[in-house]
């Protein structure tokens, strides 16, 4: 049996993330706009693959200002670079879930990372008749290795905004 085919819902799907901000709290954000494919193989989880795309214009931290910040030259540079995108290399099944390695491109850089992943859940019949399927997944990146670098000493030591960027992903799916 080939794998399934799955599409990302877009509405009912969100890329969160949370970064250090003056050394004492996180700044959390999301991207709006995501969309991909997964191939689910339910027999053998390990021959699953993923691919997405989050248009990084659709940044959201609450604070339009920051927004604009993020999406200029000295962060994300959405006119020369307006997508990141996902695709996996590798699918270790595990109980409840499993790890998905795959190639990470953010600002023009590519780096392979680790989606730790809770789920698929189960197929079921949503009210319209489509069949869909969930998970979650985080992840833990350095924004400087994706050469994000701006930052601002602060007077009384330490720099305004951490190199670690958390990342949880909410995604619901149809079958295609």
């Amino acid at each position: 049996m080939p794998p399934i085919t799955y599409q990302i819902d877009p509405v009912h799907s969100a890329v969160h993330f949370s970064v250090r901000h003056l050394m004492v709290s996180n700044v959390r954000g999301e991207f709006g706009k995501i969309s991909g494919t997964l191939k689910f193989d339910p027999e053998n989880p390990a021959n699953s693959s993923v691919e997405a795309t989050i248009d990084a214009s659709s940044i959201n931290t609450r604070d339009a200002q920051r927004d604009t910040h993020l999406k200029s030259a000295e962060f994300l540079d959405v006119e020369k670079f307006p997508t990141l995108t996902f695709r996996s290399n590798q699918v270790e099944p595990v109980s409840g879930g499993g790890k998905i390695k795959g190639d990470l491109t953010i600002h023009g850089v590519t780096k392979e990372v680790t989606l730790d992943v809770e789920g698929p859940t189960p197929e079921i019949k949503d009210p319209w008749g489509k069949q869909r399927i969930g998970a979650s997944a985080i992840a833990r990146i350095s924004r400087k290795d994706f050469g994000i670098v701006w930052n601002a000493a602060l007077e009384a030591g330490g720099v305004m905004i951490g190199d670690e960027v958390k990342i949880n992903i909410d995604v619901q799916m149809v079958r295609a």
